[in-house]
């Protein structure tokens, strides 16, 4: 069991390491490159990597790039995006007929049960809903940009409805979509896409055959990552509207307040656009933008985060409790014991995760650098990364090579690292033949 695990987990980081190191090369080349200086080359590794990872924070203007960059960077965030969704796909969704004994009791302990499908049914059904969310976006925004870009409208038309189904949020224009805070057609268009991105090829599935088969219900899963992510998404545009409506949107019109409250709701969640500078937002609308950062979308999905699921189950237990044996009940199922322990070592994996990287950076940029940079613009930026979202308060370009680096690892660990995390541990089961006695430990 452990070979295969370390298998797996040696597969999945090498695809997104050589992924990395090609962009990396390639973006550092000068016919990449448009600006006047060269680019340095922790800056193309540092763009590769938010490419790779669909993250979106940038150190360096990405209109800045050639063409030929551009494009580079669309390839990137397209195959970063699609390897991601496909690795944990199928995890999701492999068939028990195609794959060892072992390897699936890892899959059952972990993920959903099999769908039936073959591992390359799989990968081409996932490519065909990708690309057709794509293709559709694509021609909206086609329409929607004939004004603002008409020479370079269908390349920046793709760009921006790749960047936002994979929820990269990277943008051509350099304040990002700030100039269509009030047409509704580019950000409804952006929205759409960044949540259907956001809910996994599972749920996609599961809802398509809940359509067709009237008499189908949806999954637990399905249910789950639908209930939390209406639930914040409410939560998180009330939260906007109360804190922003006379502060940064307060030169807007009312129905444009709702539009541009539900654009900052979706987008933490993890894509990275914004139509209002963070840096106008209050306090409270940052904190509440670190905690959607934090949860990310659904199982399953491009988006990153801990997954709506995963904050779910922790939330459940703590308000609910697990009854005598374990257990929780919700939607008339019971979530076992062993998935809620599972749940609870992945967040506090993730929370541990996240503070060494906050530490390195107070490190490298407030104690080693000296700079005068604000606390809080470090967290915020931490969590940016780690949630892969791409949201930034503008402390990213001002980072030293060791602080872009630091978030280099950062944005890795949270896309690659939280996926290989999932994977559970290979232990052996020990038959307990002699055992210690139990001691008693105080808690809280």
């Amino acid at each position: 069991m452990r070979r295969v695990l370390q298998s797996e987990k040696l597969f999945l980081f090498s695809y997104f390491l050589t992924t990395i190191a090609f962009g990396t090369v390639v973006l550092y080349l000068p016919f990449s490159w448009g600006g006047s200086e060269r680019l340095h080359l922790v800056d193309a590794l540092f763009t590769a990597t938010s490419a790779v990872c669909v993250t979106g924070l940038i150190t360096v203007d990405t209109p800045t790039y050639s063409t030929v960059g551009q494009i580079i960077i669309l390839v990137l965030i397209q195959t970063g995006g699609l390897g991601i969704i496909t690795f944990s796909t199928i995890y999701l969704a492999r068939p028990r007929g195609r794959i060892s004994l072992i390897r699936h009791r890892i899959i059952r302990g972990y993920y959903l049960e099999s769908t039936g499908l073959s591992t390359m049914a799989i990968v081409r059904r996932i490519v065909a809903v990708t690309l057709s969310f794509e293709l559709i976006g694509t021609l909206i925004l086609f329409r929607a940009f004939r004004t603002s870009v008409p020479e370079t409208r269908l390349f920046v038309s793709l760009f921006h409805a790749v960047s936002a189904f994979c929820n990269a949020g990277f943008s051509l224009f350099s304040n990002n979509l700030e100039g269509y805070t009030t047409n509704a057609a580019v950000s409804l268009t952006i929205m759409v896409l960044v949540v259907f991105g956001g809910l996994g090829f599972v749920v996609l599935q599961d809802l398509a055959a809940t359509v067709v088969v009237k008499k189908r219900r949806l999954s637990l899963h399905s249910k789950i990552v639908f209930l939390m992510s209406g639930i914040l998404l409410v939560f998180a545009a009330g939260i906007y509207l109360t804190f922003e409506a006379g502060r940064s949107m307060s030169y807007l019109k009312p129905g444009h307040k709702i539009l541009a409250a539900l654009f900052q709701a979706v987008t933490p969640r993890t894509a990275g656009f914004n139509t209002i500078p963070q840096t106008h937002l209050s306090t409270p609308s940052k904190t509440i933008t670190m905690l959607l950062m934090f949860v990310g979308g659904g199982s399953g999905s491009i988006a990153g985060g801990i997954k709506v699921n995963t904050f779910f189950i922790v939330l459940l237990m703590l308000f609910q409790g697990p009854d005598s044996r374990g257990e929780v009940t919700v939607f008339k199922r019971k979530i076992a014991g062993s998935r809620i322990f599972l749940a609870t070592m992945f967040v506090l994996k993730a929370l541990l995760l996240l503070f060494g990287s906050f530490l390195a950076l107070t490190i490298s940029e407030l104690w080693a650098a000296g700079h005068g940079i604000d606390v809080f613009p470090l967290v915020f930026e931490a969590f940016s990364a780690f949630g892969t979202v791409g949201l930034s308060l503008g402390a990213t370009p001002t980072l030293t090579a060791v602080g872009k680096l630091v978030l280099v690892v950062t944005m890795f660990m949270g896309r690659i690292g939280l996926l290989a995390l999932a994977i559970p541990p290979a232990r052996p089961y020990p038959v307990h033949v002699l055992d210690y006695p139990q001691g008693e430990v105080l808690i809280g």
